[in-house]
């Protein structure tokens, strides 16, 4: 036989088995009932299938820098703390986030590099498209516009929008869902696109740039008022708001540096945490159509650029607290929300393990950081440089806010981990003569050692972070893949190892947007 012949007589066998296999089964089949069974033992009749249907209210946390590391070191500080000395270690305190159903990562190169910068990452994330370093939903040409996840949802849906951010509301990840921008320094034209977009709640730090480069143009809190918006620059004020104020834009009252919220860790009790922007979010968000809410933990990549483990930690347990602000919300409506929880990129090469400890660490430590390292310059160091303070009264101020005590200390003993060597001791003295006699344009060696950062606060912190099994390799981002966490409807579809555009991509199929 040919080759065609065989497989004609193959298929010929094939069919006359199926023929006899299913005259077999008729025949074995018990004959039919002579008369319908009485209603009493009648089948239940299946359930309807309850249709699928898209969440109407989604909430989206970055933790701006933060990877792996960042909230892994989170968790093992609160383990620690619990437990300093434990005769068997019982692992970290999950965050609120960690215990999530769904967990999946997250690659984050851009068109520019492996260690993306947040605005052509959140642009990823927002529009499901690569870009430059810098830009802001747009593509590499600069020419063209992508249109936001946020945008769309305003557009098609009607649902309402909250941007929160811990930083400036103009920064690069919250404009990275209003703004487009071929550079995310243009702040001034990215808080005018702000006050286009007609979102219905922002809240955070202030914006930057509010009349210009030049300093002539209209300023962007009038514009906001012109523009409709209830502009709420004091607690007492936003305490007060309801959504039938209408379209809201409130400034935190206790700025810190560059005019962003404060770190979490020098946050006085009455002020607002992260988590109150959020429940207050929440509250005039809601309504029967839907509603999506973007909250950036921006001061966690603050941190680790400054190097500062402590701060680090206290920002990335700020932003679990407001996430748990949403589950709390998911509990009454399980059906209709996701939650989604992922970072943009990583920052700083955070790494739990020191070359100096070995396999120690000693994460409790970082307890007695009191103070953030840039509320240590405004505070502290500002006045060295002023007074000349002689380096034994700075010390002082290190051990009261740091820890960290010099060898011929009272309360040097040989059991606490915070006296330093005297080979720390030395960097710490040639640390703080760099500070007095200024940091400008550091050359390659004191780069490595300081980066662009006052270099007895970024020493402290090196020090303390070494201390206690910590360390950072770099002062800019790396090319760490992030987490994604996810809880509640449509959380099974980030599951997985993809890249960051699929988080857009994910959710656009979710909601049903074009």
């Amino acid at each position: 036989m040919n080759r065609k012949q065989i497989l004609t007589a193959a298929l010929a066998a094939v069919t006359a088995v199926s023929v006899l296999t299913g005259c077999a089964s008729n025949a074995a089949a018990p004959s039919a009932p002579s008369q319908a069974p009485s209603s009493s033992a009648a089948a239940p009749a299946p359930a309807p299938v309850k249709e699928k249907t898209a969440p109407k209210y989604v909430f989206l946390f970055i933790g701006d820098g933060m990877s792996y590391p960042q909230f892994q070191a989170a968790s093992d500080y609160l383990g620690a703390i619990a437990d300093p000395n434990p005769e068997i270690l019982k692992g970290g305190e999950p965050l609120s986030f960690m215990n999530f159903p769904v967990a999946g990562s997250a690659t984050t190169f851009d068109s520019t590099s492996f260690a993306p910068d947040s605005a052509s990452t959140a642009t990823s994330i927002s529009t499901g498209y690569k870009t430059h370093s810098g830009v802001i939903n747009m593509d590499e040409s600069k020419t063209k516009s992508y249109e936001t996840i946020a945008e769309k949802l305003k557009k098609q849906k009607d649902f309402k929008i909250g941007i929160i951010s811990s930083v400036n509301l103009n920064h690069a990840t919250p404009a990275a869902f209003y703004a487009h921008q071929p550079t995310r320094s243009n702040y001034y034209e990215i808080g005018e696109e702000l006050i286009a977009s007609g979102f219905d709640y922002f809240a955070g730090g202030g914006l930057l740039s509010p009349t210009g480069k030049e300093e002539n143009k209209t300023d962007l809190y009038e514009l906001a008022a012109q523009g409709g918006y209830k502009v709420i620059k004091t607690q007492a004020e936003a305490e007060k708001l309801t959504a039938a104020d209408g379209k809201a834009l409130i400034i935190g009252e206790t700025l810190a540096d560059s005019d962003a919220l404060s770190y979490d860790g020098d946050r006085a009790e009455s002020e607002w945490a992260l988590k109150d922007y959020v429940k207050k979010g929440i509250e005039v968000l809601d309504n029967d159509n839907g509603f999506f809410m973007m909250v950036e933990g921006g001061k966690i990549d603050w941190a680790c650029h400054a190097n500062d483990a402590g701060s680090t930690i206290g920002d990335t347990l700020a932003l679990a607290d407001a996430v748990s602000e949403a589950v709390a919300f998911y509990n009454q409506h399980p059906d209709e929300t996701l939650i989604l929880v992922t970072g943009d990129h990583e920052t700083g090469g955070l790494t739990i393990g020191y070359a100096g400890t070995d396999y120690d660490t000693y994460l409790h430590n970082i307890e007695n950081q009191k103070i953030s390292y840039a509320k240590f310059d405004s505070d502290y160091v500002a006045k060295y440089k002023e007074n000349n303070t002689p380096f034994a009264d700075v010390m002082k101020d290190v051990k009261a806010n740091f820890g960290l005590m010099l060898p011929d200390d009272p309360e040097a003993t040989e059991e606490s981990k915070l006296v330093l060597t005297d080979y720390e001791a030395g960097r710490l003295q040639a640390a703080y003569e760099k500070t007095l006699a200024g940091n400008e344009d550091p050359n390659q060696e004191e780069y490595v050692l300081y980066g662009t950062y006052e270099p007895l606060s970024v020493t402290v912190t090196h020090i303390l972070n070494n201390k206690s099994g910590i360390n950072f390799s770099s002062y800019a981002h790396t090319g760490l893949p992030v987490a994604v966490f996810a809880q509640g409807n449509g959380q099974e579809l980030f599951r997985g190892f993809y890249d960051n555009t699929a988080i857009y991509d994910n959710m656009a199929s979710l909601l049903d947007v074009q």
